[in-house]
């Protein structure tokens, strides 16, 4: 697993746009500060760059430089989760413009281990995590599952196959401006 961290981050230094086991599934993903590196996510997934993408970090110092505020609920949030759970914030810092939603919000979540969590730590920065599929089309549910269009288009693959992901997207929370908790998807 060492050599494919050091794989990855020579990638991810790079620009380039990688397809990795996240905490939940097998994911395509980039620098997040990184404005050309999101747009070529966009353009392999056909995605319009409106429809706003998740961020993973490894943990809430990370989360606490790309984000202005953390409110006291996303913290009790992420304590009590059962399974992994995003969090939409308000006035996200240090960013790539075209990652953020038409709101100027974010959706991001703190991946607590695994593979995304050690590749996340060293690179040091926030990476998109965009399920591997075709917008519009499933989610692949393991890396066999993976459409070869995706595989072509991205510019390194984990070498991980046989990681075991968890098949279920996280949990998407939004925090109003107004104070009140939205649950996007459970």
């Amino acid at each position: 697993m060492i050599i494919e961290l050091e794989k990855s981050l020579k990638n991810l230094e790079k620009g380039h746009v990688i397809l990795y086991p996240s905490d939940t599934i097998w994911g395509i993903g980039c620098d997040a500060t990184n404005p050309k590196a999101v747009s070529k996510i966009y353009t392999l997934k056909k995605r319009i760059e409106s429809k706003a993408l998740i961020c993973l970090v490894s943990d809430f110092k990370m989360l606490e430089n790309y984000v202005e505020y953390i409110p006291e609920e996303a913290v009790e949030i992420i304590r009590e989760a059962k399974k992994p759970t995003t969090i939409i914030y308000n006035k996200p810092l240090n960013f790539a413009q075209n990652l953020l939603a038409e709101d100027g919000s974010i959706a991001i979540r703190i991946a607590h281990s695994g593979f995304a969590h050690d590749l996340i730590s060293k690179f040091n920065k926030p990476l998109v995590s965009t399920s591997a599929n075709i917008s519009g089309e499933p989610s692949p549910k393991s890396f066999k599952e993976i459409s070869e269009g995706i595989l072509k288009g991205v510019d390194y693959i984990v070498n991980l196959p046989d990681i075991k992901t968890d098949t279920r997207p996280s949990s998407i929370i939004k925090l109003n401006r107004d104070g009140t908790v939205q649950v996007i998807r459970e």
